[in-house]
């Protein structure tokens, strides 16, 4: 079992910045690749980023690339999404997910555990 937690969440406005942290407790994190998604009002969740094992290989959606960031640190149990000029469309509850795959996935059903969310609110 691997509990996440979600922090750093809150209102931003465009243009701005936010680093999210998920701390993650239970079996060790380096055995699990990780993934960050989101979910905006009335929209299904969607994949945002996502990295290896080791922290060497990470992954972003189109939307995102160049403006976020995905990290882990194994010694500190942690994952995080840098943010940066965040406009309104990125507006959504961000979940942090693991995954004991050895491989780089971005689809939602190859995750096994999930966070609560943090909420992320980009005003024009």
């Amino acid at each position: 079992q691997v509990q996440l937690v979600e922090s750093g969440g809150g209102l931003v406005q465009a243009g701005g910045s936010l680093r999210l942290s998920c701390a993650a407790s239970g079996r060790t994190f380096s055995s699990f690749a990780m993934g960050w998604f989101r979910q905006a009002p009335g929209e299904e969740r969607e994949w945002v980023a996502v990295i290896s094992r080791s922290g060497k290989t990470t992954v972003y959606a189109d939307s995102v690339k160049g403006r976020f960031t995905i990290s882990k640190d194994n010694r500190k149990n942690a994952l995080y999404l840098q943010m940066k000029s965040l406009k309104p469309e990125d507006t959504a509850v961000y979940y942090c997910a693991a995954t004991q795959s050895i491989m780089v996935i971005t689809a939602e059903r190859g995750y096994d555990y999930w966070g609560q969310g943090t909420q992320v609110t980009v005003s024009s």
